[in-house]
């Protein structure tokens, strides 16, 4: 189960670095500035949520290096996997408020909220219905 858990936090891990580093150069484009304060309190959430998501992400790896070799290897799992999941949230709060800061930026228009839902419903479909749906389905009793 290490192996499978730490292929899955590569995927995300990636995502999420990239995500934050392009996050990290907002602040220092012109742009910015003339940024209203609503968009840049948004800003902050955004770039604090991707920092927690990249944290919780590289947890796993950190703790494996930490007691590798300590015969824990079925609570590392446990913690890690929780770990993930909290990273998993985490990511969709900071692919969200993302979303809402570049579509309140793009365009000023009263969908932006029924577009983030609609993204953010996406998202909870495919990382987390699907996955507790094919595990409620196919998991013997």
């Amino acid at each position: 189960m290490w192996g499978e858990l730490i292929q899955e936090v590569r995927v995300a891990q990636t995502g999420v670095q990239i995500l934050f580093g392009f996050l990290l150069t907002v602040v220092f484009t012109p742009r910015y500035a003339e940024l209203g304060d609503t968009e840049q309190a948004i800003y902050i959430l955004t770039v604090v949520l991707g920092a927690a998501a990249t944290g919780a992400l590289i947890g796993p790896v950190s703790l494996h290096r930490l007691v590798s070799g300590r015969q824990v290897k079925p609570q590392a799992v446990r913690w890690a996997s929780r770990m993930t999941f909290i990273g998993l949230v985490l990511l969709l709060a900071t692919m969200t408020s993302a979303l809402l800061l570049i579509l309140r930026v793009a365009t000023h228009d009263d969908y932006v909220p029924w577009l983030v839902t609609g993204v953010v419903a996406w998202y909870l479909l495919f990382w987390f219905g699907v996955p507790l749906w094919t595990r409620h389905r196919y998991t013997a009793r």
